[in-house]
């Protein structure tokens, strides 16, 4: 699945090499699992050749184990990439998607979602919310 994604990444951005992304996101997962539990996993890492944060989600078809901190498998994944030095930056955005992600609304409705539209558009609802300080639980 981080294959996949570091893959899906790096054609789309040309400066950017799947093999050094994927390489970056596992070495992050050594250091401790990002499967934060509910069923979502928050892989991330920075990468010098990044310009901008990039973002993918995934919902899996199949969950697949994770070592998530409650055990359980997981089946959405947002991936996060930042630059190098992005620091302050990379943990705002953690910190942002965490809070969307332990929505159990939010959860709720990207698992019910049968199209990539609707999975965009419940996140997107999801990010102007919690910007709008409108967020529940």
């Amino acid at each position: 699945m981080l294959e996949f994604f570091s893959t899906f990444i790096a054609q789309n951005t040309p400066s950017l090499d799947s093999q050094e992304v994927f390489s970056r996101l596992i070495g992050r997962e050594r250091l401790g699992s990002t499967g934060i539990g509910n069923g979502v996993a928050i892989p991330h890492a920075r990468d010098p050749h990044c310009k901008a944060p990039i973002a993918g989600f995934l919902k899996l078809q199949e969950p697949i184990d994770f070592d998530a901190v409650d055990g359980e498998p997981v089946d959405l994944v947002f991936v996060l990439l930042v630059p190098e030095a992005a620091d302050e930056t990379h943990l705002a955005l953690l910190a942002q998607v965490a809070s969307v992600m332990n929505d159990t609304e939010t959860r709720a409705r990207l698992r019910r979602s049968e199209s990539q539209r609707q999975l965009y558009d419940v996140l997107i609802q999801a990010i102007q919310r919690l910007g709008s300080g409108n967020q529940d639980g």
